[in-house]
């Protein structure tokens, strides 16, 4: 099996080498287990390797052996919590290989290539859905701004100072201030965007991929709002903050606040700062 190009990151750090030459041994265990037939990788997975698979009673699946990362620790434990319920089933779970069996969607199409209109609508009416309350073991909001909050500033530093301090200052300023004054706390997924929900058969479109945290809901309207496949630009920006907060009854100007946070909060990888992030944040702070 080969690697996937989007995988060869992983090869740039001894942890990514180290479970890149496992992944003979991850697989083959897997197989054994959940006694599997396997197809060539999905091409587009850039933090797991994810295979379609057959089982032995001719069903299809999907194989996903994780990358360990903090922000997917708890994937499986949503995808449990919400069982199927607008997301992918999940249908095994392996933690010794952060390994994963999961629903297979067809024709799983990502909804991004359905055009911003729909996308949004579909997302408005997938959010409640996922809105469930949880508890451990969940990370929660306030514990991730912390995070945040101490690492932005070597992240911007590491990445040449690429904006003006005072908007780093601002930001860091504002997360600390919703963290603490926070509403009614449910179940997120912090990556939903038009890549992240898929086309299937048991329902019209699944989410897939969460990055869960437990926190208010306007926060979790943030990866919808500063979503570039939905249109990158300030008007289409305000136009989908202003549809999911009407539509689903949430705070504007706080919903507007985790947007610009999150987006700068996510605005650095690999030591260089991704300037759509940046460019957004400032959209929704102006």
């Amino acid at each position: 099996m080969e690697l996937p190009e989007s995988l060869a990151w992983l090869r740039a750090t001894a942890e990514g080498e180290a479970w890149i030459d496992r992944l003979p041994q991850t697989l083959a265990a897997c197989v054994a287990r959940w006694r599997l037939e396997l197809g060539e990788p999905f091409p587009d997975s850039y933090v797991s390797l994810v295979l379609p698979a057959r089982r032995i009673d001719g069903s299809t699946a999907v194989l996903k052996i994780q990358f360990p990362d903090r922000e997917s620790d708890t994937e499986a434990d949503a995808l449990q919590l919400w069982d199927g319920n607008g997301a992918i089933l999940l249908l095994e779970k392996d933690p010794e290989y952060h390994a994963l069996l999961l629903e297979c969607c067809h024709p799983g199409r990502h909804l991004s290539t359905a055009g911003p209109d729909t996308g949004l609508e579909v997302l408005i009416g997938l959010l409640p859905r996922l809105w469930v309350h949880a508890h451990a073991p969940f990370t929660t909001l306030g514990d991730e701004v912390t995070h945040w909050v101490a690492s932005l500033p070597g992240e911007w530093e590491a990445a040449g100072e690429p904006f003006e301090e005072s908007l780093l200052d601002e930001v860091v300023a504002m997360l600390k201030g919703l963290a603490s004054t926070q509403g009614e706390q449910v179940l997120l997924h912090q990556d939903l965007h038009g890549d992240n929900v898929l086309s299937a058969q048991r329902e019209p479109w699944l989410v897939i991929d969460p990055k869960p945290l437990i926190g208010e809901r306007e926060f979790g309207l943030s990866p919808i709002i500063r979503s570039a496949e939905l249109g990158h630009s300030r008007e289409h920006m305000l136009y989908r903050l202003d549809r999911l907060t009407g539509d689903l009854g949430l705070d504007r100007d706080r919903a507007r606040l985790w947007a610009a946070g999150h987006a700068v909060a996510w605005g650095f990888e690999d030591g260089k700062v991704l300037p759509g992030h940046i460019e957004t944040a400032r959209w929704l702070l102006a």
